[in-house]
């Protein structure tokens, strides 16, 4: 009896997990984000040498509008992939276990993100429009990492270790200033890809 007893609490623990947690979130997004962002950062290093410009020199850099206007498009261009491969591993897991998508915990998890993320994204464009360029990459994994632990109680608890790193490298990167691209390829590239790693073996 005991041992039904317990089973059934186990069963209405998980049930209530799924009904107020997003947990179709798999780790592969997180790797495939990760690879986005390395990918993404390693190709703007090398623009920033076709341009003249060497990166580790020390010295204050000037970029024109052509080339500011060209990242800015890459970004964008690493958001979409990042983005689009969390949906397309989401739904796979979702049919792979036949878990919901769409829930209230989903909605909940999603503007607990957005909002960070929204505010970080109108701070970043005022930072370009005062050409305080040197900010934009501590700022991005700031607000990214106040955007993860301030979702992480509508999903999986680990996200909000990730949240922590971010924020710790955005915090160190604010002291190096002219180095943001090096802080940026490590949090948002290879610190996703272990967070993913990490993630699959845990919950798959």
């Amino acid at each position: 009896m005991d041992q039904k007893h317990q089973e059934d609490l186990a069963h209405i623990r998980s049930m209530m997990e799924r009904s107020s947690r997003f947990i179709s979130l798999s780790g592969l997004s997180g790797v495939f984000a990760g690879l986005s962002a390395l990918i993404g950062g390693l190709y703007v290093y090398q623009l920033f040498k076709a341009n003249g410009l060497d990166y580790f020199d020390g010295d204050h850099k000037l970029y024109s509008a052509s080339l500011v206007s060209e990242l800015v498009w890459i970004a964008l261009l690493i958001l979409v992939f990042a983005f689009t491969f969390g949906i397309f591993f989401t739904i796979r897991k979702s049919k792979k276990y036949n878990l919901p998508i769409w829930t209230s915990a989903t909605k909940k998890m999603l503007l607990n993100l957005a909002i960070p993320l929204l505010s970080g994204g109108i701070f970043c464009l005022a930072l370009l429009y005062h050409h305080l360029y040197v900010l934009v990459a501590p700022v991005t994994l700031i607000f990214y990492g106040l955007a993860l632990v301030n979702a992480e109680k509508y999903t999986f608890s680990d996200v909000k270790y990730l949240g922590y790193c971010e924020l710790v490298l955005g915090f160190i990167s604010l002291f190096y200033l002219g180095y943001g691209l090096i802080f940026w390829i490590i949090g948002f590239g290879i610190l996703h890809i272990l967070y993913g790693l990490v993630m699959f073996k845990k919950y798959k």
